[in-house]
Formats: C-alpha cells, sequence, structure tokens
C-alpha cells in the first residue's frame, strides 16, 4: 500500500509520468477492435434476450434445487426450442420455455408434477407476452435519449462543450462494448440487465467528470504561461487522478462482484445475477473508458483549435531555445565553432 501511495504521489507531482495522451493511437485501436467484435457478434449472434422480452413461460417448483427431474420432464414433454433450467435457492426450481401451446403447457406442467411428486396445481406457472418487453425496451431507449441529451446540456454549462461532446462519445462507448460482451459470450438480457446497462451511465460519467474537473484546473491559464501544451497538461491531469480513479473502481468492484458471486452462485437468484454481472462489466469498461478514451478525445479536440495550435509552437520554440542553452549545448557549439580571440604565439629564438 506504500508502495501505491509513493507512486500516486509521484504522478501527482509530475515526478513519475505515464503517456496516456501520447499514446492515444494505442487506446484508439482498442477500443475499435472492441467495438468491431461487438457489431460483429451482434450481427452474427444477436443478443441472448430473457422471455420478458420475447415471450415464453416460466414454471416455479418449490420442493428441491435438484434441476435433474426438471432435464428429464422437459425432455418426457418434448418441449421445443432450448428450455432455460435452473435452481433458485435451496428448494427452488425454475423452468423458462419459449411460447408453447395449451397442449405443451399442460404436458410439460403433468411431467414436472410426476419427477418432483407434486400437484399439478403447487406449479407456479406465468405466461409472459413479448409486449411487456417490448414496453421496457422502448422505455429504456426514452431514458438513455433524455439522459444523454440533459447530460451534454450540463456538461456542456459546467465545463465545455468538447468536455460534454468527449463524455457522451465515451458513455456510448461503454454501453456498446457491455452489450458486444453480452452478445457474444451469450448472457440471458432480461429487464435487470437492462436496469443494469442504465446504472453504469452514471457510474462512467461520475468518473470522467473527475477527470475532467482535474484537466480544467490544470488548463485554465495554460496559454498565458506557455509552459506546457494542452496535451501534457491534460496528461498530468490524467496521471494526478488515476489512483483515485483505480482506488474508486476497485472499490466499486468489490460489493458488484460479491453480488454476483453469492448472489448468483450460492443463491441462485436470478435477478441479481443478471443485474451485478451488467453492473461488473459496466464498471470495469467506464474506468478504462475515462482514463484512456474520454480524456485522449478531449485532447485531440482541444488541439485543433488555432490557440492551442499557437501554444504548441510557443512550447516547442521554448524548448529549442532551452535545449541551445545547456551545458552540453553550448560545449559541442564551441567545439563546432573552434577556439577564438586566442593570443598569438611569439616566435622562439633559435
Amino acid at each position: 500500500m506504500s508502495k501505491l501511495t509513493g507512486l500516486g504521489g509521484r504522478l501527482y507531482t509530475g515526478q513519475t509520468s505515464i503517456d496516456i495522451i501520447g499514446k492515444k493511437k494505442r487506446w484508439y485501436g482498442f477500443s475499435a477492435l472492441l467495438i468491431i467484435l461487438s457489431i460483429g457478434a451482434l450481427g452474427f449472434q444477436g443478443l441472448h434476450l430473457g422471455i420478458e422480452f420475447k415471450g415464453g413461460a416460466s414454471y416455479t417448483i418449490t420442493k428441491s434445487a435438484d434441476i435433474n427431474p426438471a432435464l428429464e420432464a422437459v425432455k418426457a414433454a418434448a418441449i421445443p426450442g432450448e428450455p432455460i433450467v435452473q435452481s433458485i435457492g435451496t428448494d427452488k426450481v425454475r423452468v423458462q420455455t419459449g411460447s408453447l401451446t395449451n397442449a405443451e403447457s399442460a404436458a410439460l406442467q403433468d411431467a414436472l408434477a410426476s419427477k418432483y411428486s407434486v400437484s399439478v396445481d403447487s406449479i407456479d406457472t406465468q405466461i409472459i407476452g413479448p409486449s411487456w418487453g417490448k414496453e421496457i425496451t422502448r422505455k429504456a431507449l426514452y431514458g438513455l435519449i433524455g439522459f444523454i441529451i440533459v447530460v451534454l446540456l450540463y456538461l456542456a454549462m459546467a465545463f465545455e462543450p468538447k468536455m460534454a461532446i468527449s463524455a457522451i462519445i465515451a458513455v456510448v462507448h461503454d454501453v456498446f462494448i457491455t452489450v458486444g460482451i453480452y452478445a457474444l459470450v451469450g448472457f440471458d438480457v432480461t429487464p435487470a440487465t437492462v436496469i443494469g446497462f442504465l446504472t453504469i451511465l452514471g457510474y462512467s460519467l461520475y468518473d470522467t467528470v473527475v477527470v475532467f474537473d482535474k484537466i480544467r484546473e490544470n488548463t485554465r491559464s495554460i496559454t498565458a504561461t506557455g509552459k506546457s501544451t494542452f496535451s501534457e497538461a491534460a496528461n498530468l491531469g490524467v496521471n494526478q487522478t488515476l489512483i483515485r480513479s483505480a482506488n474508486t473502481s476497485l472499490i466499486a468492484l468489490l460489493p458488484v462482484g460479491s453480488i454476483l458471486f453469492v448472489g448468483a452462485g450460492l443463491l441462485g437468484a436470478g435477478t441479481l445475477k443478471d443485474l451485478s454481472l451488467a453492473l461488473f462489466i459496466g464498471l470495469a469498461t467506464g474506468t478504462y473508458s475515462s482514463i484512456f478514451i474520454a480524456p485522449p478525445i478531449l485532447a485531440t479536440l482541444r488541439e485543433r483549435e488555432p490557440a492551442m495550435q499557437a501554444l504548441a509552437k510557443r512550447v516547442a520554440a521554448r524548448s529549442g531555445a532551452v535545449a541551445v542553452d545547456t551545458p552540453q549545448a553550448a560545449a559541442a557549439s564551441s567545439v563546432a565553432r573552434g577556439p577564438r580571440n586566442q593570443p598569438r604565439r611569439k616566435h622562439r629564438r633559435k
């Protein structure tokens, strides 16, 4: 811990620097690769939607957490598609299927009742239509669009328009990659997953705003002092908040990981798994974008301004002048010119 604290102090004072802004093409390339994989996964595999979005039926048996009888019942009833069978807690089993006819539903209920030695009436049966999932999707999209508009206006007023644009690009980047990972791995998308997607927007934005606030502080008077370019000052701001961002992300990921392990692994709670999984992936992606994506995008936009280009020329000229004034440069210049103003040698008498 002391080593980490010492590193944080050196990064804050500038004694140690990680060139994050200067290596922006590397981060852009890595994100582009993730986005291409996400597009490919969405195009070829698509999202694995839960029954809440595509419609179906859910059957819950309260007696045992053993899923083998349920698997046998599904096979015996010849249920089409790929039913999902999972244990819930210590005494429940849930079977989720696609849309079934009345005869198929009755056959599955009879098979489950026979395998678990329970009555058909004791099986909790829920029929869900696809319209409910479509309504959730529509409202989630409205919420996302409204969130982006409000955040864009607030950041443009509180900071500056280019910071707002960079932050929104980072947020869209996070959501897109998170959705792509879901499509690539094949995780189920449920209403709890959608809630997780919307939740990570706030965290990603919070982390980005913390970094931008430090960048704004470092770049407030750079045109007057002329000591560093915008990219150099922005890179210092990112380094100064690097340890803080890492600690904040670690503290956030630990409880989410605990919920994911305990809720999904031990208790078998599907809702907790869907929510915590989206949060876990989104938090990790948001931390990455707040450090390696949003600040480089901001630096790219600001360096195109005429004032920042003139500042970069002044800094380069000053750096060249300082390089000439160093003792090594003076010695090299003296050697190149050769000796001068040396007294003449007197001819020796023979």
